[in-house]
């Protein structure tokens, strides 16, 4: 099932999230959330800033965020999509569930013109399933963060969510 994010939740993501820390390079995080951290996080996901979760038997097993993209009000119609699933739950579809619910609420967003994905380079089934959605590949960073002994590169994605004429039209008014 998905649905938003409740502060019931709070725990169950810092430990997905977490994990990825800890043992992938899905984030450039090093160091693993404080339950306080998290709830910071928690706290700044409203609005367009979108938190869904995916419920399995009661408990939180995946999550997908929209979150700023940068903090200059120019891009505030800029929105980074991240999408995080329990090792267990994987290769089930839940992460395309929750990014196509998520772009479906971006779609229908008046503040949304335009959602980034950035991506460790060598994480090719992520890749995959942003351009089965539709993103494009904006660029590639080389060598633009180290963890676990190595260097690693990030890729751009896009997607446009809305006419651009349209949201230029919003944004002068």
């Amino acid at each position: 099932m998905i649905r938003f994010g409740r502060e019931e939740d709070i725990e169950a993501l810092r430990r997905i999230y977490n994990d990825e820390v800890e043992h992938s390079v899905a984030t450039f995080d090093l160091d693993p959330r404080t339950p306080e951290e998290m709830e910071e996080w928690f706290r700044a996901h409203h609005g367009i800033h979108r938190l869904l979760v995916w419920e399995e038997a009661g408990e939180a097993v995946a999550y997908a965020t929209l979150s700023p993209y940068r903090q200059r009000k120019a891009f505030d119609a800029t929105v980074e999509l991240s999408v995080y699933v329990r090792q267990d739950q994987r290769g089930k579809g839940i992460g395309r569930a929750l990014m196509e619910k998520l772009l479906e609420e971006a779609r229908r967003d008046p503040g949304i013109h335009t959602v980034i994905s950035v991506i460790t380079s060598e994480n090719t089934g992520s890749i995959r399933l942003h351009q089965r959605l539709g993103f494009t590949f904006c660029g590639r960073i080389q060598q633009a963060g180290f963890k676990f002994g190595r260097w690693l590169g990030i890729d751009h994605y896009q997607i446009m969510v809305d006419e651009p004429e349209a949201m230029a039209e919003k944004r002068k008014s």
